[in-house]
């Protein structure tokens, strides 16, 4: 699915060609010819692919399992990557990942397409410029209400161990009699996928990361639970993660809150709201609202100050101390106003994400995810 969404959209980058595709479903195999032309090369060994002397990059968008291994293995062979996230399905994939990367002098960009959005380039310039004042938290939720969002891929009527290349499939993995829906539903179970964190989690962090240049966090705490879509599935459909980030030369330490909720009510949502001392950014998709609320020059006095509990005596000495140094004005809320940033219409960060990596390919730009970045937005979700 992710495979067919990347290929179409690398397609409307000029210049490139599509020389093959490799699945290990047939149905898949059939369906690239239907749609590309009968004299597409197919094949279900992604290796044949890479012993293609025409083919000069490659995208991976496989199960999770399976991402380590063909990016390390198409790195080998010279061909420059684009990796689906998230870049590895264990932690300890990441740094042979980043090595080897480096060793082959190949471009390996990961494919959390938001880094590249001109909404989050704009909150990441207003957050440096101190638009919210200092960052303390960050709230990032990303909400689904489907079937087919909490991973209930459709399944086809021809599925069997045969059709889905079920011996070269568990390559990589535990060997296991076959079931359909680990293949086709395989983000639903950590056999194979990552669940969760490992899918939505990581354009949270990734998000996140991109924004407030950050390293990632220090500590994590988090819990799942099996609310609605109680399939057989082993990984949670709700899930919350609190993580809290370091002091650096960038930004002072803050709380990152990630939530993922299948079944919400909310019918869907995708929101990364950084929350500043003078105010905060919403990061909604490619489009962003800052709103401030800052205190007054003078510090708060009164209200619900312990003040009242004093004595009659002292209370009045020290209101008028306090008059005597701050003005009216003084003592008002600040204001400073807000801002709406609104993407293009039609605009595409997916589009911009693989240009990125074919410029990087063409001309030597700096990819906006390298290795070293995937592997810090995957960790803290494996």
């Amino acid at each position: 699915m992710q495979g067919h969404f990347d290929s179409g959209t690398a397609l409307k980058v000029p210049g490139v060609e599509l020389a093959g595709i490799c699945d290990l479903y047939t149905g898949r195999l059939e369906n690239a010819k239907e749609t590309f032309g009968n004299t597409l090369f197919t094949t279900c060994n992604y290796k044949e692919l890479l012993a293609r002397k025409d083919i000069d990059a490659v995208i991976i968008a496989t199960h999770d399992v399976w991402h380590a291994r063909i990016t390390l293995d198409a790195l080998a062979a010279g061909k420059h990557v684009y990796c689906e996230k998230p870049m590895v399905y264990k932690i300890s994939q990441g740094y042979p990942v980043i090595a080897a990367a480096k060793k082959a002098g190949k471009v390996l960009q990961v494919g959390s397409q938001r880094v590249s959005s001109i909404g989050y380039a704009k909150a990441k310039e207003l957050l440096a410029a101190g638009e919210i004042g200092r960052l303390n938290m960050v709230n990032a939720v990303y909400d689904r209400q489907s079937s087919i969002g909490a991973w209930e891929y459709t399944i086809p009527s021809d599925a069997d161990a045969i059709t889905t290349d079920w011996e070269r499939f568990v390559g990589v993995t535990a060997k296991m009699p076959f079931d359909a829906k680990k293949f086709f539903w395989w983000r639903a179970f950590k056999e194979v996928g990552t669940g969760v964190a490992g899918d939505l989690f990581i354009h949270l962090l990734s998000g996140t990361h991109f924004i407030t240049n950050s390293r990632g966090p220090k500590s994590i705490y988090s819990t799942g639970q099996f609310s609605y879509w109680k399939d057989g599935r082993n990984m949670p459909d709700v899930m919350s993660g609190v993580m809290q980030y370091p002091d650096s030369s960038e930004h002072a330490a803050f709380q990152l809150t990630c939530r993922v909720n299948f079944i919400s009510g909310t019918g869907g949502q995708e929101v990364i709201r950084l929350v500043g001392s003078e105010g905060v950014i919403d990061v909604i998709g490619n489009d962003i609202i800052v709103k401030h609320s800052l205190l007054p020059q003078a510090p708060c006095f009164g209200g619900y100050d312990s003040l009242f509990t004093f004595a009659k005596s002292m209370q009045e000495k020290m209101q008028t101390e306090y008059d005597a140094k701050w003005t009216p004005d003084q003592r008002k809320r600040m204001s400073k106003e807000d801002m709406v940033f609104k993407a293009p219409e039609g605009y595409s960060d997916h589009l911009d994400h693989l240009t990125n990596f074919f410029d990087s390919i063409r001309m030597g730009k700096p990819v906006v995810e390298d290795a070293t970045f995937g592997f810090r937005a995957a960790a803290p979700g494996l």
